[in-house]
């Protein structure tokens, strides 16, 4: 479904560890919006949803609910930390075009 690199992971761990409210993992979703027609959020999560799909990542949950699962099917999420941007960089097969900011896609 969803893969993280290692720096991903080790951003997501650090991120559930110094959260100021316990969360269970993270929630990757699709919403409509962004300069290419749909971008990507992503939030604490405390539990899973009826009809999530929940992905283990080294121990890392990821959950992403029945609408945004075919648009994110076959992505790696990554983590970068360069002069020029930091964050969460998203490498989705299903997109047929992205904005220059790797946040919206169409």
């Amino acid at each position: 479904m969803i893969s993280l690199t290692p720096d991903a992971l080790s951003a997501a761990k650090t991120i559930l560890a110094t959260a100021k409210t316990p969360a269970e993992g993270l929630r990757i979703q699709v919403e409509a919006g962004g300069c290419s027609g749909f971008q990507y959020k992503m939030e604490l999560e405390t539990a899973s949803r009826e009809g999530d799909e929940v992905v283990d990542a080294d121990g890392v949950k990821i959950f992403i609910d029945d609408i945004s699962a075919d648009h994110l099917r076959g992505m790696t999420v990554d983590f970068v930390s360069s002069l020029e941007r930091s964050g969460f960089v998203y490498e989705n097969p299903n997109a047929t075009a992205q904005c220059g900011c790797g946040k919206s896609f169409a």
